[in-house]
């Protein structure tokens, strides 16, 4: 199975696609990012993260994509709001070449990966780069992320099939 993780940002939207056998091991196939220009027209912003996402979806061919749900911080509600028109159009991309999507939020992913939800981000990315046998943690942060959700999904999946 190809799992694509998305970490969705309007200025930066981290991507990593694993490819998980039978026996739950995870290969690494391609990481990176998709940026757009703060000063552009937020419609080409988002166009251009959907056009991405869905080459990439077109050249992975995942079974699955698995996007971190949204979460506003009362002081912050204009981050969720932006982060939400790229979770919008990778969902619609997701939709349009039938690719199942999964939801979990940043605690579900940390409980799956490390046993507590309220772990630090600098713990995740040790983990992310542990368990995929990495010399380094990847980078940006955006891709670790998105690394993260592919394998949180992976053992999510991993305790229900038990």
């Amino acid at each position: 199975m190809r799992i694509l993780g998305v970490d969705p940002g309007l200025n930066i939207t981290g991507y990593g696609v694993l490819e998980v056998n039978s026996h739950f091991h995870s290969r690494l196939l391609e990481t990176g990012v998709i940026k757009t220009e703060r000063n552009f027209p937020l419609g080409q912003r988002v166009r251009k993260i959907y056009e991405e996402v869905k080459k990439i979806i077109k050249e992975f061919h995942p079974q699955v994509m698995v996007l971190e749900e949204l979460y506003s911080h009362y002081r912050h509600p204009r981050t969720a709001i932006l982060m939400g028109h790229a979770r919008g159009v990778i969902s619609l991309a997701a939709a349009e070449e039938r690719v199942t999507l999964v939801g979990y939020s940043s605690t579900r992913i940390k409980k799956a990966l490390l046993g507590r939800g309220d772990a630090r981000k600098e713990q995740l990315q040790k983990m992310v780069r542990y368990l995929l046998n990495l010399k380094n943690i990847p980078r940006p942060v955006d891709v670790s992320d998105a690394l993260a959700l592919c394998l949180a999904h992976t053992y999510i999946m991993r305790s229900v099939r038990k």
